[in-house]
């Protein structure tokens, strides 16, 4: 029995509530699929539209009702991680239930401990929330201490930090919960970021790339694959002009060589293939997969998407 930790992509999940809880029946399917075959799944996921809608909700509610606080960007990720949490939970459950197998689900809330000296604290570029004038963004910079940029011409928002992920708080819980069996669902849209103060963990505004934290995840419970699952069947060079090539397998060396040719997209494949990397460097024993989700099952087997290894 091999131990899995799945990274779970934006095509995984939906951008509403109602259109999530119909697609992640299908989500369900896939990680069934992993379990029937005998594996240890845990389940890591991001959390991008779902924690955008809560903050932009928040943020629209104190427009026309100041008695009502904008929400600090943790809580916002706390929340996202319950309730994609709980969609999740109940999509595998019901899947578990049909096939027969008898397996308890859980969602922990993870906090991910990430560095305050991060050079990411010091450069915010991760947007958030609504668009707004300059003279707006500026005025709401000021009175909530936010760093505002102008995004691509198209108004002013909110920038936060993505600073790297250094240790997963809950990770004894998470270990006790799979020695006892259960499917661990965690480290939802990379973690909730919080500090190391002297008096105590702090939450801090800022998103971790669930990539990364899947990648940490995975070295923590010392998983044999981690398994990165996006909306592409595989990994590729030369990524939509007529010489693209799909690549079956990958070495940490080739994967350096490809990202100095800068064939991979900042936000887009590139964090995928470091984290695939960060993972597959820690031993020859270990093995990160980038494929489709509907293929996770092949995946698995050598039969589709994009291996890397030592």
């Amino acid at each position: 029995m091999a131990r899995i930790v799945v990274a779970l992509g934006g095509n995984a999940l939906g951008n509403s509530p109602l259109e999530q809880q119909e697609i992640v029946k299908e989500t369900a399917k896939a990680m069934v699929d992993i379990i029937a075959s005998g594996q240890e799944l845990i389940i890591a996921h991001g959390n991008g539209p779902q924690v955008g809608m809560i903050n932009n909700a928040f943020e629209e509610a104190a427009k026309v009702n100041n008695k009502i606080p904008l929400m600090p960007f943790p809580e916002c990720g706390a929340m996202s991680q319950a309730y994609i949490g709980f969609h999740l939970q109940n999509a595998i459950l019901n899947e578990l239930t049909k096939r027969q197998i008898k397996k308890n689900v859980v969602t922990v809330v993870t906090q991910v401990e990430v560095d305050p000296k991060d050079p990411a604290f010091q450069n915010p570029t991760k947007p958030i929330g609504a668009f707004y004038s300059e003279q707006e963004a500026k005025a709401l910079a000021a009175k909530n201490n936010f760093t505002v940029k102008e995004d691509a011409g198209r108004g002013w928002r909110r920038v936060i930090a993505s600073p790297q992920p250094l240790k997963i708080v809950e990770k004894q819980i998470i270990e006790d919960l799979l020695a006892a069996g259960h499917i661990v669902i965690t480290v939802g849209g990379g973690g909730i970021p919080v500090i190391n103060a002297p008096d105590g963990l702090h939450g801090v505004p800022a998103v971790i790339d669930k990539d990364f934290a899947s990648a940490k995840l995975a070295e923590v419970v010392k998983a044999d694959y981690l398994m990165i699952l996006t909306a592409v069947p595989q990994v590729a060079i030369n990524y939509g002009k007529p010489e693209q090539k799909m690549l079956d397998h990958l070495t940490i060396s080739q994967a350096n060589e490809y990202i100095s040719q800068n064939q991979f997209a900042p936000g887009s494949m590139l964090p995928k293939v470091q984290a695939a990397m960060r993972f597959a460097q820690l031993g020859k024993d270990k093995t990160a997969i980038i494929a489709d989700l509907a293929q996770a099952k092949d995946a698995i087997a050598g039969k589709a998407g994009t291996t890397i290894k030592l």
